[in-house]
């Protein structure tokens, strides 16, 4: 298939791979590579490795970000240590989820917002608009200057402790830390969609292919494979994880698919 979305900064590699290629949320994106339920199963068996770079990065900075956003989003994250995420929503005044997000708290004063790709427009808009209330809160649209890799299945600790100097480890469930890969500075976060132990990486588009690469060298003997969107929306059904634009709508609150509490 054309790329007449936006290309992945992935797009020739995985083109290199023979993967098939689907729009997605304005993106070309690989929904396969060979079959899906052989890259289902790497993933439950050994380890998968998505590009996920189509999801949306919005930075909330300021003496008053945590403020900010515990006013903007469901749940409570200034109470979040440096380091550590949690899962949220993003509601209208109606209830209705306008998106379901990942924050991080990279530093007191610094906070990361993943926002799925479809949305990221909508999440930068009004999260702008909320902390605009708060003196002492910037929100940034950082989208353009990441790309997302993630590793995912029950091999993926020891393939990512062999390319990175970080503390693998210690590095809990809903964590991360700064590291590197191949001398490339990355964002390393214990997190995933896929029910599997996993991690994500947040890099530089430009040293995106590098990373993919080191990461792909040192997952062969892992049995790594790279699923597409496909297999990677059969896994979070398994896992019971629900995906905006199905589970979740703006027409449902967060307690429609089982996520209040």
């Amino acid at each position: 298939m054309t790329a007449t979305g936006k290309p992945s900064p992935l797009y020739e590699v995985h083109h290199d791979l023979g993967a098939t290629f689907t729009e997605f949320a304005g993106w070309t994106m690989p929904v396969r590579y060979s079959s899906d339920l052989a890259e289902h199963r790497a993933v439950r068996q050994a380890a998968g490795m998505f590009d996920l770079s189509h999801m949306g990065e919005i930075e909330v900075t300021g003496s008053q970000a945590g403020q900010a956003l515990d006013y903007a989003v469901v749940g409570t994250v200034s109470t979040l240590k440096p380091g550590k995420a949690r899962y949220t929503m993003l509601c209208a005044e109606d209830g209705g989820v306008m998106d379901d997000l990942v924050v991080y708290r990279l530093a007191e004063d610094r906070f990361l917002v993943v926002a799925n790709a479809a949305n990221v427009t909508v999440v930068a808009e009004a999260l702008t608009e909320r902390a605009a209330r708060f003196s002492g809160a910037t929100v940034t649209d950082r989208s353009a200057e990441y790309a997302l890799i993630a590793v995912q299945g029950p091999a993926s600790p020891e393939i990512v402790r062999a390319v990175c100097d970080a503390d693998v480890d210690g590095l809990k469930y809903y964590s991360a830390a700064p590291a590197q890969v191949t001398g490339h500075d990355v964002l390393l976060s214990r997190t995933g969609y896929t029910g599997e132990d996993g991690f994500e990486l947040y890099c530089a588009p430009d040293h995106a292919a590098e990373v993919w690469a080191k990461l792909a060298e040192v997952g062969k003997p892992h049995d790594l494979l790279p699923p597409g969107l496909a297999a990677r929306e059969t896994l979070r059904l398994e896992a019971g994880r629900p995906r905006y634009g199905k589970e979740l709508s703006g027409e449902g609150t967060r307690s429609d698919p089982g996520l209040e509490g």
